[in-house]
């Protein structure tokens, strides 16, 4: 069975074919899973969806994307986009989702992706001789349709001001442990500005 190509361009800067952006995703990502695939799927969707024709060229100050998980799926959704956490246009919010939504900052068009849970049993009905669950949903993913692997809705998303790309907003130092806040992420609590750390608890403790 032949790949369902849901989306390709022959821009030199563009998203490329399937095949080209799944490989270099694996590449990123280091090896070839169900996630990856389903990833550059979904990416491909929510491009073609909020309007982005290439998202590491011409429309890279264009495109913000929100993904809702840590799993693989994020790496190819990366390498696809261009977007990163460190040029501020990949905001990861911990939903544990296997979700991703587009905008496209020109035209305000946002549109969020869900994968739908079904597509896991469904990759039976394509290749019910793969015996090996993960590579029946590899090859399964690379042909179903859109409609079966993804669950597509038009949102509406606010961005802070602080969140955008760009030099930051402003700095301010927490007046308990002195560390440096960018990004608006300092906090008032009982009359002092404090780090998120300070006021709420942190990740880590000091040995």
């Amino acid at each position: 069975m032949k790949p369902f190509i849901p989306f390709a361009s022959d821009k030199s800067n563009g998203p490329g074919s399937f095949e080209q952006l799944l490989d270099e995703s694996v590449k990123v990502h280091g090896h070839l899973c169900p996630g990856q695939v389903l990833g550059v799927r979904l990416a491909m969707l929510g491009l073609k969806l909020c309007g982005i024709d290439d998202p590491r060229g011409k429309d890279r100050k264009s495109l913000i994307v929100y993904v809702e998980i840590d799993r693989c799926a994020t790496d190819a959704i990366q390498s696809v986009t261009g977007c990163s956490l460190g040029k501020r246009s990949l905001k990861w919010v911990d939903y544990g989702i296997m979700a991703a939504t587009f905008i496209n900052l020109k035209t305000d068009q946002a549109w969020r992706i869900v994968a739908r849970e079904t597509s896991r049993d469904a990759a039976a009905n394509y290749f019910p001789e793969i015996s090996d669950k993960y590579k029946r949903q590899i090859e399964a993913y690379k042909v179903m349709p859109d409609r079966e692997l993804f669950r597509s809705m038009r949102v509406r998303v606010t961005i802070p001001e602080c969140s955008m790309p760009g030099r930051p907003v402003r700095r301010v130092q927490c007046e308990k442990c002195g560390d440096w806040i960018q990004d608006c992420r300092e906090t008032e609590k009982d009359g002092y500005i404090l780090c998120h750390k300070c006021a709420y608890g942190a990740y880590y403790t000091e040995e």
